[in-house]
């Protein structure tokens, strides 16, 4: 199946080769140099940054966003993770449900709210992140040893489930590792069910996870914080 029917059915696509490695290693030196103190899981709020900025306004990018979301499709979000034996954790199955937006105005089906590094935070519904796409930029080789994106294909049609029903789900599906090559992206909806275990290797796995939303008015009156 083309790539585009495979998010419609199992949420997740796996997109090689797109970007050159010597593109990447430039950027990761950028990176370097404007954000040497990271937090133990990376860089939140990346899109501070303009390497980062620039990197998601890529027409390599936009496009895959676009052919998902629509013609206004825009990034709106990016986290830098960056798991090495240096700086190690494991991530439980959940959903990624939780939006940035500019104030905390009351909206039906929003919440709880939190706030973080000043960016109000509120949980969303199903309608809203149905309009939301993630794209995850490997700057490195994804094995099975380093830690790798593991997924419950299909799973982002149940819409927001709990934790308890998302264990139930994790008892009767099977997994899929996201193994991927270093240039390689991986595009995925936040409502897919994943996690990831630690690393039991010495390769880093760097992954620039951007998120593209369909309108910046994702809900009346809420509307998105761009981080």
């Amino acid at each position: 199946m083309d790539w585009q029917t495979a998010i419609e059915k199992t949420g997740l696509a796996i997109l090689p080769g797109i970007f050159r490695h010597e593109y990447l290693d430039h950027l990761s030196e950028d990176l370097d140099a404007l954000a040497p103190r990271r937090s133990r899981a990376g860089v939140r709020h990346a899109l501070g940054f303009p390497p980062i900025a620039e990197l998601s306004r890529q027409p390599e990018l936009i496009e895959l966003a676009r052919g998902v979301l629509g013609p206004n499709a825009f990034p709106f979000r990016a986290t830098l993770f960056d798991k090495s034996p240096r700086s190690n954790w494991l991530v439980v199955w959940h959903q990624d449900t939780a939006l940035p937006v500019r104030a905390r105005l009351e909206c039906p089906g929003w919440g709880p709210w939190s706030v973080k590094d000043g960016v109000h935070y509120a949980h969303a519904p199903t309608y809203a992140l149905a309009q939301v796409l993630a794209l995850r930029v490997h700057f490195d080789d994804s094995a099975a040893s380093n830690g790798p994106l593991r997924v419950l294909p299909g799973t982002h049609s149940l819409g927001v489930v709990s934790d308890d029903h998302v264990h139930e789900v994790v008892q009767r599906t099977m997994p899929f590792d996201c193994i991927v090559a270093k240039g390689g992206v991986v595009a995925m909806r936040p409502l897919l069910i994943h996690a990831s275990s630690k690393s039991h290797s010495h390769v880093p796995r760097r992954v620039l996870h951007i998120e593209y939303a369909a309108s910046l008015s994702i809900a009346e009156p809420l509307q998105l914080a761009i981080t």
